[in-house]
């Protein structure tokens, strides 16, 4: 029978295994593990495993066997992990997808009871319908202050109630009466906290962002360059149209008020001097695109007129009464 590690050992080990990890992969998550248990542990390493590792350990064990990593190897980039490892957390290693890891991640929820003492992650709502307990139970909904009413023998909740806050403690009172009427209001899993690729540390929130919001807020920023640049008249690419603009207005400005003039200029003197014309030109785009209707009522009168008159019985000259 081979002698079991001792604890230095141990630590050793684990110090290889941190430092293996860093070498081999760029990606890392750093997770949540608060209520989570083996056996759903056990489920998330299954469900992961081909090009994802997770490890867990103590938070002190896994800052020494970086700041070691960075030592030997010379490499720093690992060293902004060390400020995330606070809690109960663990590293996942991946070389796949980041987005696809943690939506994998996420799959891995199991439901859980309300226990005393324990923080609500949620709000907690109990909702109305026949509980099927009998009428002696009722003062466990009288302490909560929960409307009921007895319905065939049992008792009936009869409007939704927030029981728990998100952020409050679980009493007894309320542990109690979730476990009678058999709802385990809250799920837990791995939560991913941070993300880590190539050096960069950024929030989970980033891997949902769509090509559709970076457009957006890209487009965000280039508006407010151009609020500056315009505002300190300093040229950049996405303020030089505008600046051009301006420009133009400015000299058409000057033009209008002098005898200096230039082609564009021109024209907009012409319909200075003669507003009708611009009236015209104002008009004649909408009529151009409505003038099939008259045109084609003209063509039916014409028609009209062209079409033979029905010859009478006098036109005959004749009558069928003469």
């Amino acid at each position: 029978m081979a002698p079991k590690p001792t604890k230095a050992e141990k630590k050793v080990a684990y110090d290889a295994k941190l430092c293996k990890l860093l070498e081999e992969y760029t990606q890392i998550l750093v997770v949540n593990a608060d209520n989570v248990g083996s056996n759903q542990l056990q489920n998330i390493r299954r469900g992961l495993r081909g090009d994802s590792i997770v490890l867990m350990g103590k938070n002190t064990m896994m800052k020494r066997s970086v700041r070691m990593h960075a030592e030997s190897t010379g490499n720093n980039v690992y060293l902004s992990l060390i400020p995330l490892l606070v809690g109960n957390v663990g590293l996942i290693f991946t070389k796949g997808d980041l987005k696809e890891v943690s939506e994998e991640v996420a799959k891995y929820k199991v439901g859980a009871p309300a226990r005393v003492g324990l923080v609500a992650p949620i709000d907690v709502v109990v909702p109305p319908g026949n509980t099927g307990l009998d009428p002696s139970q009722t003062s466990f909904f009288q302490v909560l202050n929960i409307p009921t009413k007895i319905n065939k023998g049992t008792v009936e909740i009869i409007t939704p109630v927030e029981l728990i806050k998100k952020g409050d403690k679980v009493g007894s009172s309320e542990a109690a009466l979730l476990s009678k009427l058999g709802i385990r209001p809250f799920s837990y899993g791995l939560v991913v906290l941070s993300v880590y690729d190539n050096g960069s540390v950024f929030s989970p929130e980033v891997l949902d962002l769509t090509e559709d919001d970076l457009v957006e807020k890209f487009a965000i920023g280039v508006s407010m360059v151009t609020a500056l640049s315009l505002a300190i008249s300093y040229p950049t690419l996405a303020a030089a149209p505008h600046m051009f603009i301006n420009a133009y207005k400015n000299v058409l400005s000057v033009a209008i008020e002098t005898d200096y003039s230039f082609p564009e200029a021109d024209k907009v003197k012409e319909y200075l001097k003669d507003p009708s014309k611009f009236a015209v030109a104002a008009v004649a785009a909408p009529a151009a695109g409505a003038g099939g209707a008259p045109a084609a009522a003209a063509a039916k009168e014409e028609e009209k007129k062209e079409e033979p008159a029905e010859e009478s019985d006098d036109d005959m000259g004749f009558s069928l009464f003469d």
